[in-house]
This record gives C-alpha cells, sequence and structure tokens, in this order.
C-alpha cells in the first residue's frame, strides 16, 4: 500500500480514540455536572438546536441548561479529519428525559484544536442537535 495510506490509518486511528473520548466526556458531563460544559465552547462556538441557533458560550449554555434531566445512549460514531487539525464527530443515539420515552437523536460535532494548547485538547466550533423523526 502507499505510505500516505498507511498514514492516513493513523491518523483515522487517533481521531478516532479522540471523538470516542471526546463523545463519552461529553455525555457524562451533559448527565452529571451539564455547567461544566461551558469549558467546551468558546465565543466563535455555536449551537444549533433543533432548528434554532446561537453563538457563544453564555447563549448555548442557557439553551443546555433548559433542558430537563436527560439520559443519553450514543450508539454509533463516525469521525473525519478536517482542515486545521479539526475533527468531525457525527454521533447517533437514543435519550431519555426525565424517565419518559426514549427518543433517537443525532448529534453533530466540529472540534478544533485550542490555539496554544498541547496536541489532543479541543474545543466545540460547532454543535447541532437533532431529534429523528424519520
Amino acid at each position: 500500500r502507499p505510505r500516505s495510506w498507511r498514514n492516513s490509518e493513523g491518523i483515522m486511528a487517533n481521531i478516532n480514540d479522540i471523538a470516542k473520548a471526546f463523545v463519552q466526556h461529553y455525555y457524562n458531563v451533559f448527565e452529571t455536572n451539564r455547567a461544566q460544559l461551558i469549558g467546551l465552547y468558546r465565543g466563535e462556538s455555536m449551537l444549533t438546536f433543533e432548528g434554532a441557533a446561537m453563538q457563544g458560550p453564555p447563549k448555548i449554555m442557557e439553551k443546555l441548561g433548559s433542558i430537563p434531566g436527560v439520559k443519553f445512549s450514543p450508539q454509533t460514531l463516525d469521525c473525519q479529519p478536517a482542515p486545521g487539525n479539526a475533527i468531525l464527530v457525527f454521533v447517533c443515539g437514543n435519550m431519555q428525559i426525565e424517565g419518559g420515552n426514549i427518543m433517537k437523536y443525532s448529534q453533530t460535532f466540529n472540534l478544533l484544536p485550542v490555539p496554544g494548547a498541547a496536541p489532543g485538547n479541543y474545543y466545540v466550533l460547532n454543535d447541532m442537535f437533532r431529534l429523528n423523526y424519520c
């Protein structure tokens, strides 16, 4: 196989590990101490939640804080490298709000490296969440 293919496999293995760790961390914090998610967002970060768009940590946290107690169960995770050493992460799974019916959801994150930080530190530039009714 060409050398670039081997390099791509190494990159994919690394971003898969990063994406899995991020997803585990994000949903664990969402369920246990949601206010701590603010550290994952920056001023330029955007959230689109069920079609409503907002920018910046205060507005994003206001929206996330308005969601009643929720339990997430991610079922699939796909990721790809993106320009600027970013990682695009797509998650599909089940969620349950306050013990209600289980609902299907999908969420996409665009993770960018934190400028000036050690490699492996990312923040959420884009976050898109949608319940799946189809």
